[in-house]
């Protein structure tokens, strides 16, 4: 019997949704949150997710987020509930990955054919995995790193930085891996006149300094703090004793190095061939995307992350609020229209 985690707030709706799917033969299990959902579907993951978008603690959105990035719920079919029928809405949540769309009030019927559809799909993946070998075996190689990755940051040494902290510099021979526990962290580069290029802005889950570890070299970049965060430092030991001694964390640790050379590869396309309205749109994007919150950084360093001075920076803001695309307030950015942004003509 297929198990269906069903994550909406309106306690009227999903209890209508679940003595629905309940009398269509499905086992069904409830949250009234997105921090609970998450929560449910990774300590057990279910056949489908079922989600409303609007939600407290963490929206629809957020908790997409989540699970498509976790080994255990990434192949988990995700279909989106609400009420909100607008292209805009339906665009942002297929491009993050959601697999379908339910607009509320449902037809029951619909409903059911959606999910049925779905499940089936997921089905028929599952069965052209197993028969082929490969797709299936990797991805239990890949849960299996993730799984031995995870251990290698538990009870470590955890230091805590400030806004603008240095972490590491440009330069300096590696001791540690750097593990980002919570907040934001900037990768740059810096010109000998002093001014930043900023590579990457990494997250909670997100490790920093691996690069120089596997070239047995300085650092290439430096790494500040974008705001308060948490760090746990891993031993350089111990990351290379699980890195070559694991063959699926050598692999893994292996596709973070080609994802770096490509996002490299695709910035300095963007920093030759966009305008510099693109760059910041595009770097907008990217960040509301990745925190689903305000934007509160530093002028200076959306600037150095769009390859712009803070002037020129300013103003295309500016351009962008009076064009309804973001809203400003009390210096954080709210991007209002991510897909006008994405979309941005060069």
């Amino acid at each position: 019997m297929k198990r269906i985690l069903i994550i909406e707030d309106n306690t009227d709706v999903r209890e209508n949704l679940a003595e629905i799917l309940t009398l269509s033969g499905y086992t069904v299990e409830t949250a009234s949150n997105g921090k609970i959902g998450v929560e449910m579907a990774l300590l057990n993951p279910p056949d489908l997710i079922l989600c409303d978008i609007m939600m407290p603690e963490l929206d629809g959105y957020g908790v997409l987020h989540i699970v498509s990035r976790n080994a255990k719920t990434a192949d988990v079919p995700f279909v989106f509930l609400t009420a909100k029928a607008e292209k805009e809405d339906f665009r942002r949540g297929m491009s993050l990955g959601a697999d379908d769309y339910i607009t509320k009030p449902f037809d029951d019927t619909a409903l059911l054919q959606t999910i049925e559809a779905r499940l089936q799909k997921s089905e028929r993946l599952r069965a052209a995995s197993a028969k082929s070998g490969g797709s299936l075996e990797h991805f239990i190689d890949e849960a299996r790193a993730m799984e031995a990755i995870k251990h290698l940051s538990e009870n470590r040494e955890v230091r805590h930085y400030r806004k603008k902290d240095i972490i590491f510099r440009e330069g300096e021979h590696p001791r540690w891996l750097y593990y980002v526990e919570s907040g934001m962290v900037k990768i740059f580069k810096t010109s000998d006149d002093g001014r930043e290029l900023i590579m990457k802005v990494a997250q909670a889950g997100d490790f920093l300094g691996f690069l120089a570890m596997f070239k047995e070299d300085a650092y290439p970049e430096s790494a500040a703090a974008l705001e308060d965060c948490s760090i746990k430092l891993v031993p350089k030991s111990d990351f290379a004793a699980l890195v070559f001694g694991n063959r699926d964390v050598n692999a893994r640790f292996i596709k973070m190095l080609a994802n770096h050379v490509a996002e490299r590869e695709q910035q300095l396309i963007e920093l030759a061939y966009n305008s510099v309205r693109k760059r910041v749109a595009s770097n907008l994007v990217h960040l509301h995307e990745q925190t689903q919150e305000p934007l509160h950084l530093l002028r200076e360093d959306l600037a150095a992350l769009a390859g712009t001075a803070k002037e020129t920076l300013i103003r295309t803001l500016t351009d962008f609020k009076n064009e309804g695309l973001i809203e400003i307030n009390d210096g954080q950015i709210v991007v209002l229209k991510p897909e006008r942004l994405k979309g941005m003509p060069n």
